[in-house]
């Protein structure tokens, strides 16, 4: 099997080692470098209905990559697509399921579906995490990522955790969890509506069960939230008027 290890200390480079005959598939444009026994390819992973449930679910590229030693052992780099950490998890005896863009690059042996989930009037209203969720299958590799350092937590049974959405990268798929808005249970929908207008506390993921939740530092729809704003308001003062030297002249 494929061999995937992390180079550098911050934000660093996915190594993979592939033996001849070898292969690991991987999101678009992640590749960063390979050695010329390799070969990349686009391919629908999973078929072409496996390929649009992933990009209704977590808005990907209908086509993976597919890099494969066809001439000999050989070594590439990956990256992902925005800044942060990646984080290598072992799929067999247990199963994650991944967030929004949090999927980098998988071995040959597991497989990334997108999965319905059967509690559809609670994913309609939000409970339960939307209409589809990412899931792994099989057994070998599978590399998430996420905005920021990334940290792992282990949810015990009877001690439930509550996790801001933004902050959730992968979880162990036999964990029990739903969506929320606000943490406080003795509010009504619309008391929780408004507190989490004005605390600034947004949706939340409640697990509970046995297993392993990955996390990240930073949540990407803040900060991409505040950078618009300074963008907004930096392209707001120089359209008005000119601005100082405009009114000077």
């Amino acid at each position: 099997m494929a061999t995937f290890s992390l180079l550098g200390g911050i934000e660093p480079f996915l190594h993979c080692s592939l033996r001849q005959g070898e292969s690991i598939f991987c999101e678009a444009n992640a590749m960063v470098m390979m050695e010329s026994n390799l070969d990349l390819t686009g391919t629908l992973n999973g078929g072409i209905m496996q390929a649009l449930m992933r990009r209704f679910a977590n808005d990907e590229s209908l086509f993976q990559q597919k890099i494969q030693a066809t001439r000999g052992d050989g070594d590439c780099l990956l990256a992902p697509t925005l800044d942060g950490d990646m984080m290598i998890l072992d799929v067999g005896s247990v199963q994650y399921t991944l967030s929004d863009g949090a999927f980098v690059a998988g071995s040959s042996g597991m497989d990334l579906k997108a999965k319905i989930q059967t509690n559809l009037g609670g994913a309609i209203f939000g409970d339960t995490g939307g209409f589809m969720v990412m899931r792994t299958e099989g057994v070998g590799q599978v590399v998430v990522s996420g905005f920021g350092s990334l940290f792992e937590i282990q949810v015990e049974h009877g001690k439930p955790i509550t996790i801001d959405n933004g902050h959730v990268v992968a979880w162990d798929s036999s964990l029990s969890y739903e969506l929320a808005v606000g943490t406080n249970q003795n509010q009504g929908f619309i008391g929780r509506m408004i507190n989490s207008v004005t605390s600034g506390e947004g949706m939340v993921l409640k697990f509970s069960g046995q297993g392993k939740v990955v996390l990240c530092s930073r949540n990407r729809d803040n900060y991409q939230g505040w950078l618009q704003s300074i963008l907004g308001s930096n392209s707001g003062g120089r359209s008005s008027g000119g601005g100082l030297l405009g009114g000077i002249l």
